[in-house]
């Protein structure tokens, strides 16, 4: 039995979800959304129990110390609602429904039936699923974000790309598909990560997705220190990099590669997005740390943190040129469309590489698994 005693009447609620583990490499996505309950002072409401959906084998209990007094901590998924006084400058009022938590270890139906259940009881008009899957993508560049939906008419409407991935997939997949029977409009916005430094945090992945979900629903999200860590882990890596005669060859090549692919977005139509963009943060009011055109409004340059509406990066020039070798450019539909391996039109996961397998989930024995992330939440030296 649900019960939601206590929480208000929710203004056009939108459900934002992101779950640690196979679907968040770098946990770009869970700190995404640890952000906006951070920023928005989210208040919890309800949790999923832990003994119906974890191993506790996969994922440990913690034990804290609070005030000399022993305590545990249980791995779960919790739910916690923010409202947005002023969600898109012009003083209108949004609530979100955050959910965040581990992946479920069993029982994925009954875990996806429990989330809609809470999405029909506050009458949530959409879910936003966050994810992050390693790629083939420099970390000097923008962090590419594909937005993908089973719905065609969400598709069509939203400018998103219609999933058409097959093979295995993580909780953010399963729930994707248990939205589309339900009849719940579903999105998810996946960012790709440097498979060479996958290891967490990368604040930049965890911007770009910020800067994705804003466009979506059409919010002003403070960013907070964000913009500041994104470019400080970048130089970084930057460091690393140069330390090493061959991981720099490799980004180089990387680069060189993203650059390529990223010249048709020199557009009518990317400018256009662009534009629109600016035109709906210009408020003079934004304050410091509220995403702006540039990056941030502070004064700071921080046009290599942004994504264009597509997902997909133009650089940063006033103005766009026509490549002056069209082989380079070819055709700008074909060059639009992501490719699978064999050359044949794919999903967008399938652009990113070899490493990606779909935006629903990397392959399982190298992406961002429990395993391989260094978080101390699957720690076995305790107990």
């Amino acid at each position: 039995m649900i019960e939601l005693d206590g929480v208000p009447e929710l203004i056009d609620p939108v459900m934002v979800a992101a779950f640690e583990g196979w679907n968040d490499a770098g946990d770009a996505a869970s700190a995404a959304v640890a952000h906006l309950d951070r920023e928005w002072k989210g208040e919890v409401f309800a949790a999923l129990d832990a003994e119906d959906y974890y191993d506790f084998q996969v994922n440990r209990p913690t034990v804290w110390l609070d005030g000399g007094v022993r305590k545990i901590t249980w791995p779960t998924t919790r739910l916690s609602v923010v409202r947005i006084a002023d969600a898109n400058g012009k003083g209108k009022p949004r609530d979100l429904v955050l959910v965040r938590g581990i992946e479920p270890s069993m029982r994925w139906r009954s875990f996806c039936n429990e989330i809609l259940g809470f999405a029909h009881e506050l009458g949530v008009e959409m879910l936003v699923v966050l994810g992050a899957l390693l790629g083939d993508t420099p970390h000097t560049r923008p962090v590419p974000v594909s937005g993908v939906t089973s719905d065609p008419d969400l598709a069509r409407t939203m400018d998103l790309e219609e999933t058409r991935y097959e093979g295995p997939t993580g909780i953010v997949g399963i729930l994707q598909e248990a939205c589309t029977h339900a009849g719940v409009p579903a999105v998810s916005l996946w960012a790709a990560v440097p498979h060479y430094v996958s290891q967490p945090p990368n604040p930049k992945a965890t911007l770009a997705l910020l800067n994705r979900l804003e466009d979506l629903l059409d919010l002003r999200i403070p960013l907070g220190e964000l913009s500041e860590d994104a470019r400080a882990w970048q130089l970084g890596v930057d460091q690393l990099a140069a330390e090493d005669s061959e991981v720099a060859e490799y980004v180089q090549s990387l680069e060189e590669a993203r650059d390529t692919a990223d010249l048709p977005e020199a557009s009518g139509e990317a400018i256009a997005r662009e534009f629109e963009r600016y035109l709906r943060r210009r408020d003079p009011q934004a304050g410091p740390g509220l995403a702006t055109e540039g990056g941030v409004a502070d004064g700071r340059d921080g046009s290599y943190l942004r994504d264009t509406a597509s997902g997909r990066t133009r650089p940063p020039k006033p103005a766009a040129k026509e490549p002056k070798d069209a082989k380079d450019s070819k055709d700008s539909k074909d060059s639009k469309e992501p490719k699978s391996p064999n050359g044949e039109p794919g999903s967008p996961a399938e652009s990113m590489g070899p490493d990606a397998a779909e935006p629903e989930a990397e392959k399982p024995d190298t992406k961002g698994t429990p395993d391989d992330r260094v978080d101390g939440r699957a720690d076995d030296s305790e107990d």
